[in-house]
């Protein structure tokens, strides 16, 4: 056993750079082979928001470690802010938006190490 294939180091993951901020996967199952979740942050810069989309094989968890953030779950929307943890279920669409002059960070994890995401308006740019 090689330790260093269970440690995911500060410098590594696979960074997506999107128009409204950026992605950043420290564990999936295509970074950390046989990992049975994903573990990653989002950076949303300020007034933005993620494309409205769904996970059909996982529920996420969001746990925001600065900003504010409004999160729209179906018709519902909820404010967030630092040290607030929310629960997204599988196949419930929804979408994050950084409010207030500082960008939203968050912790974002699910339940699958091959994650799946349904982008429900189709115009690309990465969803979390």
């Amino acid at each position: 056993m090689d330790a260093e294939s269970f440690v995911a180091r500060a410098s590594e993951g696979e960074r997506m750079e999107t128009g409204w901020g950026e992605l950043n996967w420290k564990v999936a199952d295509n970074v950390m082979a046989g990992a049975e979740m994903t573990l990653g942050t989002c950076y949303i810069k300020p007034g933005e928001r993620n494309q409205l989309h769904s996970h059909p094989n996982c529920e996420e968890f969001l746990h925001v470690l600065s900003g504010v953030c409004e999160h729209r779950l179906d018709n519902v929307t909820v404010t967030l802010k630092a040290g607030d943890t929310i629960r997204i279920p599988r196949n419930i669409k929804h979408w994050a938006r950084a409010i207030g002059a500082e960008p939203l960070l968050a912790l974002i994890m699910f339940s699958s190490g091959k994650r799946q995401a349904v982008n429900h308006e189709g115009d690309g740019g990465g969803v979390a």
